[in-house]
């Protein structure tokens, strides 16, 4: 009962978080300091529940891109989703073999908090909240599948942040449209990182705790769905700052309260 009162709360820590610009691995590293570390299948698995309802969420903006291929717009905007995907996939790929991992200490992720919150206040300088919509060039495709690498091997430096700063700072400046594509290059990104890790898990004949990872999977979905809604309509109407400021918060009363390893 006890790990499935952990699996539960880390699910709905990584629902909240994945898609908000606060980082959801820097959060669930910060729980597990204090609830006990999990496995790598069960952490990236539970990002597949958020990257589920995503999916979820934008499935009618999928199936416009799946069935429109023979459209210029549609066609072009497939390919730079592709192109991300495949940097980060290769990137990625490469780095885990190099031995780049997660550290699993709260510092690091306590100063990536507060860098990436410094960022943010640097590109909603020249944002205006009414920004009118933009193509998504071959240059933001290419910085956001680097900025999904930065964020696997540096966490506190969010996924959902790295990815639509790096498309605002470098010209989409339409927060919504930023957003959308850093959000649908995620979808391939973290359910092909979900599958590698189960093919691990499985040829290692590892003991996942498959009743855990059930309650995390579903609470990761389902507080995803919701915190994904609200962001979609949140920023319409207002900034990222607010998000920079809680992570300065964060950021401040980690190196504050935790003692350093």
């Amino acid at each position: 009962m006890h790990d499935l009162l952990n699996a539960l709360i880390l699910g709905i820590i990584e629902g909240i978080t994945e898609f908000l610009p606060i980082s959801s691995t820097g959060h669930l590293l910060i729980a597990q300091h204090w609830l006990g570390p999990q496995s790598e299948l069960f952490n990236v698995g539970i990002q597949a529940g958020a990257i589920l309802a995503v999916t979820l969420i934008y499935r009618r903006r999928l199936w416009q891109l799946l069935t429109g291929l023979g459209q210029d717009a549609n066609r072009d905007y497939a390919l730079k989703l592709g192109t991300a995907f495949v940097i980060t996939a290769v990137l990625g790929f490469a780095a885990s073999k190099m031995g780049l991992t997660l550290p699993d200490r709260v510092q690091p992720v306590a100063w990536a908090l507060l860098l990436g919150a410094l960022v943010m206040f640097w590109a909603e300088r020249n944002t205006a909240l009414d920004a009118p919509e933009t193509a998504i060039t071959w240059k933001v495709a290419v910085a956001v599948g680097l900025a999904q690498v930065l964020a696997a091997v540096f966490p506190g430096t969010s996924r959902s942040a790295a990815t639509i700063f790096a498309a605002m700072l470098l010209g989409t400046r339409n927060r919504g449209a930023a957003t959308e594509f850093a959000f649908l290059v995620g979808i391939p990104t973290m359910y092909a990182a979900s599958g590698y890790a189960l093919l691990k898990e499985l040829d290692a004949g590892g003991g996942e705790n498959w009743s855990a990872f059930a309650v995390g999977f579903v609470a990761s979905t389902v507080t995803a769905f919701i915190a994904v809604k609200w962001l979609l309509k949140y920023i319409q109407t207002h900034r990222f700052t607010g998000f920079a400021w809680y992570r300065i918060v964060l950021a401040a009363g980690l190196l504050i309260l935790v003692p350093a390893d």
